[in-house]
């Protein structure tokens, strides 16, 4: 795609509230695929792949955070993360084969989803030092959440750190703090799949994508400062909602016009 000025400043623009949005309420894809879609005229299939790249590369940058401060996931991690590679080859495959029109209806139910649970979900998870249940049954459950988690994620993705943190603190009793951890280090694991496989399709436009992670990287990087202010989580929560809805409204509508 040949980009003038105004396209890379939407890209980085979308990129930045993307980054912001997935530092203080989670779900920057419900901003940036739409957005691909329909303010820049990308096929479904490339805007999907396309935006593997800033995924992969938040999921890297948040490891890579947390490991510095200490933070293991091992083993844990890497027996999950490959489970939802598996799931994410899959999802991914379907994902590379969907009728525009479908994925568009089905991006839409799935933004307003999302972007419900994210502004009204209140209640923080619990971060209390339980003992955690990672062995027997439990691992059995873990793997087998992240290996239809991973589906998901290969087939679309936005939302699924939300479906992460339930599963694992609610199910596995992880900390939230490690839950975080391990959500960032099994993302950036089987998004490196699905991004493989619409690669090899040619469904990655990497200066676009390029421009997209510039725009995220700012916008984390502002966010960490400005979350610390009262009120700012509540204000990009709502922001959030108000475009997840009119895209979402913009995406099914656009499937009767096509």
């Amino acid at each position: 795609m040949l980009l003038d000025v105004n396209s890379i400043l939407i890209l980085v623009g979308i990129g930045l509230f993307a980054g912001v949005v997935n530092t203080l309420a989670g779900g920057g894809s419900l901003v940036t695929l739409p957005v691909l879609i329909l303010f820049l005229g990308m096929d479904e299939v490339t805007a999907n792949g396309t935006n593997r790249l800033m995924i992969i590369f938040s999921a890297f940058a948040a490891n890579y955070g947390y490991t510095t401060k200490g933070i293991k996931t091992y083993p844990y991690g890497i027996y999950l993360g490959l489970t939802a590679l598996v799931g994410a080859i899959i999802g991914a495959s379907i994902a590379v084969d969907i009728d525009g029109d479908t994925f568009k209806r089905f991006l839409a139910i799935i933004m307003i989803s999302i972007g419900l649970i994210i502004v009204f979900n209140t209640k923080s998870i619990s971060s209390l030092e339980l003992a955690e249940r990672l062995k027997g049954k439990y691992l059995f459950y873990a793997l087998l959440g992240f290996f239809f988690i991973g589906i998901y994620g290969g087939f679309l993705n936005a939302g699924v750190g939300i479906v992460i943190m339930l599963l694992l603190t609610t199910v596995n009793r992880v900390n939230l703090i490690r839950t975080n951890a391990i959500k960032a280090f099994s993302v950036f694991i089987y998004s490196l799949a699905a991004l493989l496989i619409f690669a090899l399709e040619g469904k990655v436009d990497w200066i676009v994508g390029f421009w997209m992670v510039l725009g995220s990287i700012i916008g984390a990087w502002f966010s960490s400062i400005w979350s610390v202010r009262k009120g700012g989580e509540r204000a990009i929560r709502i922001t959030l909602l108000i475009m997840v809805i009119y895209m979402a409204i913009k995406l099914w509508i656009d499937t009767f016009n096509s």
